[in-house]
């Protein structure tokens, strides 16, 4: 059976509601302001093409070494989506982690 609350009870725990909220909105904003000054690299060819992201996958940098341009469109294309994925990964578990931190000890719906 419910719980019956009386009219302070609802009041309270709306007040204390809306201020876990308000806590929870200023640590995301905190963390999303975190990963946007993070960088990640991602690397492929052993070096032969780097990518700089940030944590919120804006592109910041690549460097593609000269001599794999030889190699042919295909080959620079595979490189490149290589170091792209792996920087994506990286910013991925970056974002977990400072997500993670930022709502510790939150409850957060299912």
């Amino acid at each position: 059976m419910g719980r019956i609350y009386a009219t302070g009870d609802i009041q309270m725990d709306m007040e204390a509601l809306m201020a876990q909220a308000a806590e929870l909105q200023t640590k995301v904003n905190a963390a999303q302001e975190t990963l946007a000054k993070s960088v990640v690299k991602g690397i492929a060819g052993n070096g032969a093409c780097i990518v700089d992201m940030t944590g919120k996958y804006d592109l910041i940098k690549m460097t593609i070494r000269p001599e794999i341009l030889s190699q042919g469109a295909d080959a620079v294309c595979e490189i490149v989506s290589a170091a792209y994925m792996d920087a994506k990964t990286k910013a991925d578990a970056l974002i977990d982690q400072v997500m993670g931190d930022a709502t510790a000890g939150m409850p957060m719906p299912n």
